[in-house]
């Protein structure tokens, strides 16, 4: 290993050729960023656009700034829960030339199907598209070196995710017509506030006025400004999570380990691996003393294969922890790490952290004990899964910049295409105040949702609700997008990965 990774550093050189690697590879992350603004940023706009709460331009600017107020404030969670979706074999295999074939396949596969759909107006996911393209080199991955996908693949993260894409629209469908039925038993006898059920040309032809009334007008800016925020708070750190791989694969020496941790950040990762190990002891002690403790004439054979298995298991982990500590042990700075130990240090904090994952997936953990070992988990975790500032500039840079650019196509069908009729403004206001709602709390989780699939069928469901009627050749055509998303990017990332193996 040791050898190996010699060989590697002597590789990766950081010359004017690997920085124009790095640049390539930078622009199609911000390219995918952008076109990110296309579909989902576009959504936050047309509420204000086609209720005439604001300006075009008015709109789409004030969009742009709180999504980028999003990125810069929106935290990791959402970065890391994408790059957990790898098997720790990819994860590993990252810094190699291997490594800018996998991303680059995971790029152009989720670009190429935004773009296509952005074409056509439909309001495609990217989440979708990303996760997808993921799942792809994972399987093509494993099946390539001969692995079993079922031993690798991080399966509970993956279907926790793939549940939230599927039941968030679900949610946001359900939310929002509930909220319409509320507004329409309180508001629709009410003469003073019975326009809200009034569709902009409705309020328009009885009263000679074109913007809402100011209540109105100010419940939208406030709603829509939210999906802004919450979009680039939880969209935005998909790229940062992104170029974090990139940086890792061309420029490991400087961006595996975050070398401005502070010794007492140091010192807790240190700490929380001693004592996961005095944990872990204990544990495993107490469950070989039951398994041990059983007559050797009835002992069921399931025991000893699994006695056997945690003997070996436990050979690793103890191994690995040891390691761990030896590389920490009064260290007081990551710099005066060498290159190859910062890379050990890395993937050995890893392992520890998949490990910790199995034994909280188990079904005899307490909760105290689970509470305990997230704890650990993220203390272990938090000098490696980190973002310089810059990053989240330009990310949130490129994603306010796509929605200037291209936030007309999609708007227009979320706006006029998916009813019969044109929004009212209960509509706008119950799908807006659905989608903020349901995207904050999916990005304080570090869940990551599909804005797109959230605000359409948050739309979708107000109209259902207000029995206003929707053209279901749109909806079929957006409902088609959506199933499709998912397996044509695991197909897309396959055939590029595959290519680039070629070449």
């Amino acid at each position: 290993m040791y050898i190996g990774l010699f060989m590697f550093e002597q590789c990766f050189i950081y010359n004017i050729q690997n920085i124009f690697v790095l640049s390539i590879t930078l622009i199609f992350v911000l390219f995918y960023e952008i076109i990110n603004g296309f579909h989902d940023t576009a959504n936050s706009v047309v509420t204000l656009i086609y209720t005439k709460t604001m300006e075009v331009k008015s709109s789409v600017i004030l969009s742009s700034i709180f999504n980028f107020f999003g990125v810069l404030f929106g935290g990791l969670t959402v970065a890391y829960a994408i790059i957990h979706l790898f098997t720790i074999n990819l994860l590993i295999d990252i810094i190699s030339v291997n490594g800018l074939k996998v991303i680059f396949s995971i790029l152009l596969s989720s670009i190429i199907w935004n773009l296509i759909t952005w074409y056509f107006g439909f309001p495609s996911s990217s989440s979708h598209a990303l996760i997808g393209s993921i799942i792809g080199i994972n399987l093509i991955h494993s099946f390539i070196n001969n692995i079993s996908i079922f031993n690798i693949l991080h399966t509970y993260e993956i279907i926790n995710v793939l549940l939230s894409l599927i039941f968030s629209p679900i949610i946001g469908l359900l939310l929002s017509g509930t909220i319409i039925i509320l507004l329409r038993k309180f508001l629709i006898n009410n003469s003073k506030y019975a326009y809200i059920h009034m569709t902009p040309l409705d309020y328009y032809k009885r009263f000679g006025i074109k913007k809402p009334p100011f209540w109105i007008r100010l419940f939208i800016i406030f709603f829509s400004v939210g999906v802004s925020y919450a979009h680039g708070s939880n969209d935005g750190q998909k790229g940062i999570g992104l170029i974090m791989l990139i940086l890792i694969c061309i420029m490991p020496g400087c961006f595996v380990l975050n070398l401005n941790s502070s010794c007492y950040e140091i010192m807790r990762t240190r700490n929380s691996v001693n004592n996961f190990k005095d944990f872990y002891e204990k544990k495993i002690e107490n469950e070989f003393k039951i398994i041990c403790s059983s007559n050797s004439y009835t002992v069921d054979i399931n025991n000893v294969i699994l006695l056997k298995k945690d003997f070996h298991d436990n050979l690793n982990i103890y191994s690995v922890i040891n390691f761990v500590q030896l590389l920490l042990s009064n260290l007081l700075d990551y710099n005066s790490l060498s290159f190859v130990q910062r890379i050990n240090l890395r993937f050995l904090l890893i392992y520890v952290s998949n490990y910790i994952n199995q034994i909280l997936n188990r079904s005899d953990i307490s909760c105290s004990d689970k509470q305990f070992l997230n704890i650990i988990n993220s203390n272990i975790l938090y000098t490696i899964e980190y973002a310089p500032i810059w990053i989240f500039i330009i990310v949130a840079i490129s994603l306010s910049f796509g929605t200037i650019l291209g936030w007309k196509r999609v708007t227009l069908t979320m706006g006029k295409k998916i009813g019969r009729k044109n929004t009212t403004y209960a509509q706008s206001i119950s799908s807006q105040i659905t989608s903020s709602f349901a995207i904050v709390i999916a990005s304080y989780f570090g869940i990551p949702v599909s804005t797109t699939h959230i605000i359409s069928s948050s739309i979708a469901g107000s109209m259902l609700f207000d029995k206003v009627g929707l053209q279901f050749s749109i909806i079929k055509s957006i409902f088609l997008t959506w199933v499709l998303t998912l397996p044509i990017s695991i197909l897309f990332s396959i055939i590029f990965y595959l290519f680039f193996l070629k070449i």
